[in-house]
């Protein structure tokens, strides 16, 4: 039987933004600040992580790619269990929660279960990386479009159910989440959609972090300088002529 809604605590998902503490929004602070259950992700940052309270509770639900992980159902499950025995959770996602954080399916199971949920945006790694670089993805000589699209789908690989002619298009901003097992088949992919090879792909990892790590190149080469490269943690891609604005 349900805990009478009065009784339920909440759930409150939030962006941590790409890692580093000074680009959380007030917001979000005032969330860590606040919780008495932390469930977060392997991208929300220690340095992030120690603005919470000390007896606040903290989980670890983080996903590795090609790795063992906890499923997305069992993380369902404690946002709902936490909140019903009547305590503030907060689950910490890194970058902001609605974007490509599976954050559809713990709102769904939280109001399955009558629960109330607060979402709080965050700095998404795409926009970190822009700074990072000093580029406006949107620059208006290079750029009429900004897209972002994830770098394998649930199996883990490529997703084929892409719109290659809109990634290929010149004038957009491709910006690829999760992209260093998949970026060489999807360069390619790209290249013989008739994206020429010459475009400029940077590649970022722990954007925002003293760890960044950036490998400039062009969609023709840079599949290579990342395998060389053998980064540890996830890489996002951008492509696209206002990378080089």
């Amino acid at each position: 039987m349900l805990v009478e809604a009065n009784k339920l605590g909440r759930i409150t998902l939030a962006g941590a933004g790409p890692g580093d503490p000074d680009l959380l929004t007030l917001k979000a602070l005032r969330a860590i600040q606040s919780a008495e259950v932390i469930l977060h992700d392997a991208l929300v940052s220690p340095a992030i992580l120690a603005l919470a309270p000390p007896e606040a509770e903290r989980i670890f639900v983080g996903k590795k790619g090609h790795g063992p992980s906890i499923r997305q159902t069992d993380i369902n499950a404690l946002l709902v269990q936490h909140a019903r025995a009547g305590r503030h959770v907060l689950r910490l996602k890194g970058g902001d929660p609605l974007i490509f954080g599976r954050a559809g399916e713990e709102i769904a199971a939280a109001q399955a279960a009558g629960i109330t949920v607060e979402i709080i945006p965050g700095v998404t790694s795409a926009q970190a990386a822009g700074a990072a670089l000093s580029v406006s993805l949107t620059h208006r000589d290079f750029a009429r479009r900004l897209q972002f699209v994830t770098g394998h789908d649930r199996t883990g690989a490529l997703p084929q159910d892409f719109d290659w002619q809109a990634l290929a298009d010149p004038v957009a901003t491709t910006v690829v989440y999760m992209a260093k097992s998949s970026f060489a088949p999807l360069a390619a992919m790209l290249r013989g959609k008739g994206l020429a090879d010459d475009t400029p792909a940077v590649a970022v990892m722990d954007v925002s972090l003293p760890s960044q790590l950036v490998l400039h190149g062009t969609l023709a080469d840079l599949p290579q300088r990342l395998r060389e490269a053998n980064l540890p943690g996830p890489v996002l891609v951008l492509i696209g002529r206002a990378i080089k604005s």
